[in-house]
């Protein structure tokens, strides 16, 4: 193994060192984390060490990233070449009502890691959003990463779009239920993220920019994604989904952009994308489950 020492840290946090091929990463036990920590586990050239605050994994180590010097000296001790950071609050809804446990975890965790990035000697890579971006009025090609950015909602930093939820209404033919028809999104398999960070870390850092947009390009809205769902599954029906073609309005409606579209130009100058097909994932990913 090459002398990489790569951290996964919360549940959207990585780290990795130049150090004995060590990976961290805490939070591991989120949907990014998990797969992000195997995908640097399958690649045989690290050692990987993963994160955790409240999850009850053995393999796992503790650590509560809010805590300043616990943090600091974990990272000292472990001395690692890359940091890759996943941990934030990711719920737009939940982010509105606890702004103040929101900014410490989605601005002052990474604010402090950076910090340490610069004084123990790692390259941190932050997992951001394109939720950071309006959405009103999307520029041809994408937005590029040098933009001004104008979030809607305090949850601008972090996102996460429960697609297995929308598997579950789409079956549940029994109840109606309303599905957003209006915003345009760009979902983005967890895999080929994880294959992206772990081919990231074969270059050299004076190579990357502050900056990469990583993000597939295919465009769908929630109803879109059901009828496709719905069309994999075989059902014949969708009467019990009713498409909303209107922005959410009203007491307690969290504002979402409408289209936030990202170019990727400048992340596939240093590597390809590789994206997976949105149908042909989920084609394989129910017809194996369903099995």
């Amino acid at each position: 193994m090459s002398g990489l020492k790569i951290v996964v840290t919360g549940r959207h946090v990585f780290f990795a060192s130049e150090k004995p091929h060590t990976e961290e990463r805490s939070g591991a036990s989120g949907v990014l984390g998990t797969t992000v920590h195997k995908a640097f586990e399958k690649a045989l050239r690290y050692e990987v060490v993963g994160l955790k605050n409240k999850s009850t994994a053995s393999h796992l180590v503790q650590l509560d990233l809010t805590d300043k010097e616990a943090t600091k000296q974990k990272l000292e001790e472990i001395k690692p070449t890359w940091v890759i950071h996943c941990a934030a609050e990711r719920r737009p809804d939940v982010a509105e009502k606890d702004q103040v446990g929101t900014q410490l975890l989605n601005v002052g965790v990474p604010g402090y890691l950076a910090e340490l990035a610069r004084a123990i000697n790692f390259t941190l890579v932050y997992i951001s959003t394109d939720y950071v971006f309006d959405g009103r009025s999307p520029p041809s090609g994408g937005y590029t990463p040098e933009l001004p950015t104008n979030p809607l909602q305090i949850y601008g930093l972090t996102k996460r779009d429960a697609v297995n939820i929308l598997v579950d209404v789409v079956r549940d033919q029994s109840k109606e239920s309303n599905m957003d028809d209006y915003a345009i999104r760009y979902p983005t398999n967890v895999l080929d993220i994880a294959s992206f960070l772990v081919r990231l870390t074969d270059l050299s850092f004076d190579a990357l920019p502050p900056i990469l947009h990583y993000s597939a390009h295919e465009s769908f809205t929630k109803y879109q994604m059901c009828k496709i769902f719905a069309d994999i599954l075989g059902l014949n029906s969708m009467n019990h989904i009713k498409p909303v073609s209107t922005p959410p309005t009203g007491a307690g409606a969290t504002s979402r952009p409408y289209n936030c579209h990202l170019s990727t130009a400048e992340t596939e100058k240093l590597l390809p994308l590789e994206c997976t097909g949105f149908r042909t994932w989920w084609k394989e990913y129910l017809r194996d489950g369903s099995e």
